[in-house]
């Protein structure tokens, strides 16, 4: 079975434990998932599945899109409610709506954000939330000291919006890039309001181009696994904002080889290709051997004659030669 697949996680699994339990369902061996979701966290989580995998790369860069809810007054050392609270907690009445949308402007846009320390980023090799933990271990009930940190990271906010606060309560919308923390939103906005702050509850509402609509719930999935099969969307369908080159026979036979292709072996979409016309945030995404993208390193999906996928493929520096990256027939 090949294609993608979108769950509603519910709170408790982790993204791991999902990727398990579909396996079981389905019978098949090669999913994965592409973004992970915190254990208490709920909602979008995209796996991929068979040949599909080999697509992860192109949706990992996706953005996100989630709704939060944020209580201030203090500080955890996970950034959400599962931790234990740090430093001292804030009295009196908490900052109103105003004060709280100036200091959401400063989150707003491109800037360096510090990712937790529980998190899957890596120090010295090792991972972060593995280090916080063993750490958290041997020090407890002793007052803990600041942790190590990972390194920033750039990320984008493309939208924060408030949508209600109530009391210590603040619940937002965020749209953003790929690798940003939203309960590294919360703590730094606690701190920028001066009375701390953690994420009380996390739900992704959409991963790169699909959200809740096309999910499926995992007790759903696990109980009616023909329903589930249904719901899996094919390899064509994956990346709908790549532009779609359709092959002739000999390009589908060339492209199989992973060899170039011109204008001749292209049915339909090679002047999308001389134009350098390509969906924006998705012009953005990867190129298969990790090398930074720039306006002439664009992907495109090759599709035989009956709409099957058969690889992605990047344009030259010329835009007049594709070269298949991800030969998937």
């Amino acid at each position: 079975m090949d294609g993608l697949l979108i769950v509603d996680k519910p709170s408790g699994p982790t993204s791991h434990d999902v990727v398990a339990r579909i396996r079981r369902a389905l019978r098949e061996r090669r999913i994965g998932h592409t973004g992970t979701l915190d254990p208490a966290a709920t909602g979008v989580l995209a796996l991929v599945l068979g040949k599909a995998t080999r697509l992860a790369q192109f949706l990992n860069g996706s953005d996100k899109a989630y709704e939060a809810v944020v209580r201030l007054g203090f500080s955890t050392d996970t950034g959400d409610a599962q931790g234990h609270a740090i430093g001292q907690a804030a009295s009196g009445a908490m900052p109103d709506r105003a004060a709280i949308e100036a200091a959401l402007d400063r989150f707003r846009g491109t800037f360096l954000q510090q990712p937790p320390a529980f998190s899957a980023k890596k120090i010295g090799g090792k991972r972060s939330h593995t280090l916080a933990r063993a750490r958290a271990r041997a020090i407890r009930p002793a007052l803990p000291a600041p942790p190590a940190l990972p390194d920033r990271v750039r990320v984008t906010a493309h939208a924060i919006t408030i949508i209600a606060v109530d009391g210590d309560r603040v619940t937002l919308t965020v749209d953003c890039s790929a690798g940003f923390y939203v309960r590294s939103l919360a703590h730094d906005l606690g701190e920028q309001l001066r009375v701390g702050g953690h994420l009380v509850a996390l739900r992704r509402t959409r991963s790169g181009d699909f959200g809740l609509a096309d999910a499926i719930d995992l007790e759903t999935a696990e109980r009616e696994p023909d329903l589930l099969a249904a719901r899996v969307i094919p390899l064509a369908s994956m990346l709908p904002g790549l532009v779609s080159i359709v092959l002739t026979q000999e390009g589908v036979r060339k492209a199989m080889h992973g060899r170039a292709l011109g204008a001749l072996d292209c049915v339909s979409g090679f002047g999308t290709l001389e134009s350098g016309l390509v969906a924006p945030r998705d012009s953005q995404l990867p190129t298969p051997d990790s090398r930074p993208p720039t306006p002439d390193s664009r992907l495109y999906r090759l599709l035989d004659g009956a709409g099957s996928l058969v690889a992605i493929a990047r344009s030259s520096s010329q835009r007049e030669v594709l070269h298949p990256s991800v030969v998937l027939m």
